[in-house]
């Protein structure tokens, strides 16, 4: 008998649940499970079990990401997140090819999310189609979001490809004083909701992906790409809400922001902070668009530079450990209810332009589209997620079935396109 046959196992380390996560186990929904889905396409073929070494090694060099919900009484006063040494399951599948491989994949995507009680709580599938490769990676959002599981995936791209995934520098913009506090929406008003248009009978999320060129933006413009994307979302609500016979009522549409370095030391989780954007009712018109781009730049740069816990102060207070964890779970789901005429209208997730080459050597490829789709569930309904990759914009739509139907979809694509190109405007 060796050493290591007599050696103790060493006690699992527990991790109590960040505000984030507490909040979202609490509102968990069969019908509409919290999944955030990653979309990488590649021109190449993947060899499978090298596939499944190189990611399951990721998992390894990011062992925060190896961990499962750890079970206990009811009178816990939190929930706790067990870390792992390995995974409790096969992560990696290899889904038949086939004509409906790559749809069937996006489907499993919203409506299969990764158990919290198995580690870890992500599943990437290859799926072989014929002008390549499409991995799609599953995050329970409980436990995870998409920036964290994108850095994994580009570690298991390097230690697959034997190519530098490294990060790319973020673009370098001149320090900006902070713009003073301007007249908006009372956000004790409730804002607009997305107009029901003609839902399927079915709960659940449905998805829309599609790629579109990269808005124009002269040098020097005092806004960003992600301005542009803000404006556009507004305006393809404010039009959308008008042709279905809506009353205007101001906009907020929910932005994360992510401070996180992109590079090994990245922390995993849920690292974004929410803020909301508010528009009214009049602004929202291509009349001026340079002054509606300049106020949006102003609103969004004031929002990011202002400290403030991920969920707000009414979250870290509502989840603190002073009663049992079951009976917060009661009364967070009662005060989401209440509190649902005040949610924002929308969410924006800008990813931005991928940081990493994804690059998975010389037969698979680099990846030439990126999409992450966020939840899209009700009172919101419908996230709006887009990425750049290769000089493209990658869109996603997702909404809620009980509002949105796969036809109200293609035309909120068809506005959202037509938007993006009234930002190009000369400086």
């Amino acid at each position: 008998m060796t050493a290591l046959d007599n050696a103790t196992p060493r006690p699992a380390v527990r991790i109590p649940f960040p505000v984030v996560d507490e909040v979202a186990r609490h509102c968990l929904q069969d019908e509409e499970p919290e999944t955030v889905h990653i979309e990488v396409h590649l021109p190449g073929p993947l060899d499978p079990p090298r596939l499944r070494k190189a990611f399951t090694e990721a998992l390894r060099r990011h062992p925060r990401i190896l961990m499962r919900e750890a079970p206990g009484p009811w009178y816990r006063r939190r929930y706790e997140w067990e870390l792992t040494e390995e995974p409790d399951v096969e992560v990696v599948g290899f889904p038949a090819p086939g004509r409906d491989a790559l749809e069937d994949a996006r489907t499993r995507a919203l409506t299969q999310a990764p158990p919290l009680s198995l580690s870890p709580p992500v599943r990437l599938e290859a799926v072989s189609v014929p002008n390549g490769t499409v991995l799609f990676l599953t995050i329970n959002h409980t436990a995870l979001d998409g920036p964290a599981c994108l850095r994994v995936l580009a570690t298991a791209a390097e230690l697959y490809g034997g190519r530098d995934n490294s990060p790319a520098a973020p673009p370098t913009r001149a320090a900006e004083a902070v713009p003073p506090a301007e007249a908006t929406p009372s956000h004790w008003t409730p804002p607009a909701r997305v107009a029901p248009g003609t839902p399927d009978p079915s709960p659940g999320n449905g998805m829309l992906v599609t790629d579109l060129p990269l808005p124009h933006r002269p040098k020097g413009a005092p806004y960003t790409v992600n301005d542009q994307l803000m404006v556009t979302t507004a305006l393809t609500l404010a039009h959308w809400n008008r042709e279905h016979g809506a009353r205007p009522r101001p906009l907020r549409i929910t932005m994360p922001v992510d401070d996180r370095p992109r590079d090994t030391t990245m922390p995993m989780g849920n690292g974004t902070r929410l803020v909301e954007v508010p528009f009214s009712p009049a602004e929202l018109t291509t009349q001026d668009m340079p002054a509606l781009l300049r106020r949006t730049a102003r609103r969004t740069r004031a929002l990011k530079s202002l400290p403030r816990p991920q969920l707000g102060h009414g979250a870290a207070l509502l989840t603190a450990p002073v009663v049992p964890v079951r009976w917060r779970a009661a009364l967070t789901r009662t005060l989401r209810r209440a509190a649902a005429p005040w949610t924002s209208t929308t969410l924006l997730s800008n990813i931005g332009r991928i940081p990493y080459p994804l690059d998975f050597g010389e037969e698979a490829g680099r990846a030439h589209a990126v999409w992450f789709s966020a939840p899209a569930r009700m009172p919101r309904g419908l996230t709006v997620t887009t990425a750049s990759t290769a000089g493209r914009l990658h869109l996603a739509l997702r909404w809620s079935r009980t509002l949105l139907g796969p036809g109200d979809g293609a035309h909120l694509r068809d506005l959202f396109e037509h938007y993006l190109h009234t930002t190009e405007v000369p400086r």
